[in-house]
């Protein structure tokens, strides 16, 4: 009896051992080992909608110099109701800023991630009031994901500081001010940083409004973060993040993730680069809306950081020692 138990024991540890081995196999060759930098012709210009013909314009590229102070990156997917308020709290801080500071430049780009609604007209009113020097639309050919509309955004920013914020609006727009103050002091000697918004210090009000089971997750996707990926930083998936143009270029020419988890690599990226990495609490408020359906996207992510781990520890992934030149 014990013999046939003993043999069980074996038989199913070698099924296991089988199965990892089958699923590391099945992930190295179903993963694309370089960063998804294909972009569509019509990716590449913008309309000026000022123009008669409604012309269109190239994008700059993230190679290219700097010609603006600040470049906002606003990705949005079906959010034709809620762009406007973002936009218009942005916009008027900004001009209130250039008013006071006549050195001072900026542009916003807000990204079409394949919307489904009227998310680029939304848009295009904008360029149309502010000029498209201020607001220039993206629209991408397809939805990408967050992650990808983010990256895009960026490789067509002339900022010297890049800033991406989510399109609800839910964070407090005149907190860049914290943000950028930080990345001022922050820098190494190839001009690179990172600083991330973070509702942290709203975590303990948060918690007592949750379910104890999505507290649980909660925590439970903070110790996935921590253990596998980025340690330091309290919150990874706010979305509100400036760096400098240095590090935009050398961090999204090497990012591979185009959804929701994308943020939990930029960040590894960043610390096996070294890259120094601030953190800044922010006013935060939810807004009715969002696309995350909790429980789900908490343990979607939770599977999308075990397999940026996987996909680096097993080298499908690598991170090179210079950003690739994307035009």
């Amino acid at each position: 009896m014990e013999i046939n138990i003993l043999a069980v024991v074996i038989v199913l540890a070698l099924i296991c051992i089988l199965a990892l081995l089958m699923g590391l196999v099945f992930i190295y060759i179903t993963t694309n080992p370089d960063p998804d930098m294909r972009r569509y012709d019509s990716e590449k210009f913008f309309i000026d909608p000022n123009n008669p013909d409604k012309k269109t314009l190239p994008f700059p590229s993230l190679n290219s110099d700097a010609t603006v102070e600040l470049s906002v990156v606003v990705p949005s997917y079906n959010e034709e109701l809620r762009l406007p308020i973002m936009l218009d709290e942005a916009l008027e801080f900004l001009s209130e800023r250039q008013k006071t500071d006549r050195s001072f430049s900026y542009e916003i780009i807000v990204v079409d991630d394949g919307s489904k609604d009227t998310t680029t007209q939304v848009a295009l009113q904008y360029s149309k009031k502010y000029t498209t020097d201020k607001v220039r639309v993206l629209t991408l050919a397809k939805n990408r994901g967050k992650g990808g509309a983010v990256r895009l955004g960026m490789l067509s920013a002339r900022g010297r500081h890049l800033l991406f914020a989510d399109a609800d609006g839910a964070s407090k727009f005149a907190d860049v001010s914290k943000l950028e103050e930080c990345l001022k002091k922050m820098g190494n000697r190839e001009n690179m940083a990172v600083v991330c918004g973070s509702r942290a210090h709203l975590e303990k009000d948060s918690v007592a409004q949750r379910s104890y089971f999505r507290t649980v997750l909660m925590y439970g996707f903070h110790f996935v973060v921590w253990s596998l990926c980025v340690r330091g930083i309290k919150d990874t998936q706010c979305g509100f993040k400036i760096m400098t143009r240095e590090a935009a270029r050398r961090l999204f020419t090497t990012l591979h993730v185009n959804r929701w988890a994308f943020d939990v690599e930029l960040l590894y990226i960043a610390q096996k680069l070294k890259i120094p990495i601030g953190e800044v609490a922010i006013n935060w408020q939810e807004i009715e809306g969002s696309k995350m359906v909790p429980v789900f996207s908490w343990i979607q992510m939770g599977k999308d950081i075990l397999l940026i781990r996987l996909r680096y520890i097993l080298r499908i992934w690598r991170i090179p020692a210079k950003s690739s030149k994307q035009d």
